[in-house]
C-alpha cells in the first residue's frame, strides 16, 4: 500500500503522512456516493441554499486554522491563503444568491403547448485537483455542483492531503447529507479506476495537458464528460497608451503571487517599444524588491516553490533558454539559502523555438517581449499552444475591446489581471482545455439539460 506525504516546503517538514485507499475501500466510498445522490439529488433547492449558506460561515470561522494549512502544506503565503478562503465562502454565497434563477426551467417558444428545458443533476462527479489553490480549486468545482444535486469525489494532489480532508470535514460541518462530499486518498494509478466505474457520471480535472488528455482519453472509453482547466501562458499586452505605472502594479502580482505557481498568471509580458524602457525600468525595481522568506510571516513577499524538483525543472527551463540566446535581466537561479526558491526572474532577448517561448513557465520567471505594431502584439499573444486568458493594457478602452476579441483565449481583462470570478464563466481554449467552470455555464457543464416538450 502507498503512501501519501504531506511536507512543508519552506523546510521539507515532514507533517504527517496516509495510507492510500485499497481497491476494496475505493469501491465502498464510489458506491455509498452512488446510494447517496439518490437521496441527494430529491432535497429541495432550499435546503442546499441553507447548506452553502453554513458552508460559508464555516469556512470563515475557521479561516486562519484553514490558511495556515494551505500555508504549511503548499507554502502559500498565508496573507494570500486567507483570501483564498474568503474567495471559497463569498462563492457559497453568490450561489445561493442565483440558485433559484439557475436552477429553474427555461422555457422556449413553440408549437407546443409547453416547451422548456430542465436541469437535473448528472450524478456523481469526480474532481482531479491540483496542489496550488487546494481551498479554491476544489470549492470552484464543489459549490455549484453541491447546489446543483450532483454527489462528489475528490482526488486531491499528493501534496496536500491535510487540505483534502480538511474540505471534507467543511462540507460535513455545514450539515451537508453524509458522504454527499468525499476526499479520496488514493494515488494517480488508481483514477482509472474511479473513472471507469459505472456510477461515476463526469470528471472535471485542473492540471497539466499531459494529465488532462490521460483522463480524457479514460473518459472518452466510457463515454463520460469531462471539464479540463489545463496550463496557460498568459499574454501581458501593454500598448503605448496604457498606464505604464499600474500596469507594472498588477504585473507584479500576476506573475509572483503564489511564486507564480498560477494557471492564468501573466507569463508573457508583450510591451510596445515605445514604453519597454520605462516598463522594464519599473518592472525591475519591484521585483528586486520582492522578499523571500517563511510563508507564514506576514514580512515574506515571495513564497517557496511547492516541491523541490518543480524548481528543478523550472531552473532547467531558464538554462536552456539562457543556452539558445535569452537573457537573464534579474534573478535566474534557485536561491542559495534555501533549495526550495527560485530568485523572481526576468527574461528578455526571447524568440520563437526557445524554451522560455514555447512552454509554461510555472514559477516565478517573467518573459518579456517587444512589438511595434498592434498587429504583432496580437501574433505574438496568439503564438502559443496555451489560451487560457489576457490581459490588455490600454487607455482606449474600444481599441482594448477590439483586441480582446483577436486574442484566441477563453477570457481577457482589459486594465486588469487575469482572475476567476464566480460571476464570469472561466476556463481556456486550444491545449488549455475546454468546458467552462463557475457561473450558469459551469454550473450546467454536469447537469442534464433536458428538452421537455409538451403537445
Amino acid at each position: 500500500m502507498a503512501q501519501i506525504e504531506s511536507r512543508n516546503p519552506y523546510n521539507q517538514e515532514l507533517l504527517a503522512s496516509f495510507d492510500t485507499l485499497s481497491s476494496i475501500e475505493l469501491n465502498e466510498k464510489i458506491e455509498l456516493a452512488s446510494h447517496t445522490f439518490v437521496e441527494y439529488r430529491k432535497t429541495s433547492v432550499v435546503d442546499r441554499k441553507k447548506y452553502l449558506l453554513a458552508m460559508a460561515k464555516v469556512l470563515r470561522e475557521g479561516k486562519n486554522e484553514y490558511a495556515e494549512m494551505i500555508s504549511l502544506e503548499m507554502g502559500k503565503r498565508k496573507i494570500e491563503a486567507l483570501s483564498e478562503v474568503e474567495k471559497c465562502a463569498s462563492t457559497c454565497e453568490y450561489y445561493v444568491e442565483h440558485a433559484d434563477q439557475f436552477l429553474e426551467d427555461t422555457l422556449v417558444s413553440t408549437e407546443a403547448y409547453k416547451s422548456f428545458v430542465a436541469y437535473e443533476p448528472m450524478g456523481v462527479v469526480l474532481a482531479v485537483m491540483p496542489w496550488n489553490f487546494p481551498f479554491w480549486q476544489v470549492f470552484r468545482f464543489a459549490i455549484p455542483a453541491l447546489l446543483a444535486g450532483n454527489v462528489g469525489l475528490l482526488k486531491h494532489a499528493s501534496n496536500v492531503p491535510q487540505c483534502a480532508l480538511l474540505i471534507q470535514e467543511v462540507v460535513e460541518k455545514a450539515g451537508f447529507p453524509e458522504n454527499v462530499f468525499q476526499t479520496l486518498l488514493i494515488s494517480s494509478s488508481q483514477v482509472k479506476e474511479v473513472i471507469e466505474h459505472d456510477v461515476v457520471k463526469g470528471i472535471t480535472l485542473t492540471g497539466s495537458e499531459y494529465a488532462g488528455a490521460k483522463v480524457a482519453e479514460l473518459a472518452g472509453k466510457s463515454i463520460k464528460k469531462t471539464v479540463l482547466e489545463l496550463g496557460g501562458s498568459d499574454p501581458f499586452i501593454v500598448l503605448e497608451d496604457a498606464n505604464v505605472e499600474k500596469a507594472v502594479e498588477t504585473a507584479i502580482i500576476s506573475r509572483y503571487m503564489n511564486a507564480g505557481q498560477v494557471c492564468i498568471a501573466a507569463k508573457r509580458f508583450i510591451v510596445s517599444n515605445k514604453v519597454l524602457p520605462t516598463f522594464l525600468e519599473k518592472f525591475k525595481e519591484k521585483v528586486a524588491a520582492l522578499k523571500i522568506g517563511n510563508p507564514l510571516e506576514e514580512s515574506t513577499t515571495l513564497a517557496p516553490m511547492s516541491r523541490r524538483d518543480l524548481v528543478i525543472e523550472l531552473d532547467e527551463q531558464v538554462q536552456t533558454s539562457v543556452k539558445q540566446g535569452a537573457e537573464i535581466v534579474m534573478g535566474g537561479k534557485v536561491d542559495v539559502n534555501n533549495p526550495s526558491f527560485y530568485e523572481a526572474t526576468i527574461l528578455t532577448n526571447v524568440e520563437k523555438g526557445m524554451v522560455a517561448y514555447e512552454q509554461e513557465l510555472f514559477g516565478p520567471v517573467a518573459v518579456v517581449l517587444s512589438f511595434d505594431t498592434e498587429e504583432e502584439a496580437i501574433r505574438l499573444a496568439n503564438d502559443s499552444v496555451y489560451g487560457l486568458g489576457a490581459s490588455i493594457w490600454t487607455e482606449d478602452l474600444q481599441k482594448g475591446e477590439e483586441l480582446a476579441r483577436k486574442v484566441d483565449v477563453g477570457c481577457v481583462f482589459v486594465n486588469e489581471m487575469v482572475k476567476s470570478d464566480p460571476r464570469l464563466p472561466f476556463g481556456g481554449v486550444k491545449l488549455s482545455g475546454y468546458g467552462r467552470e463557475l457561473s450558469v455555464l459551469g454550473m450546467r457543464e454536469f447537469m442534464n439539460q433536458k428538452t421537455i416538450f409538451i403537445k
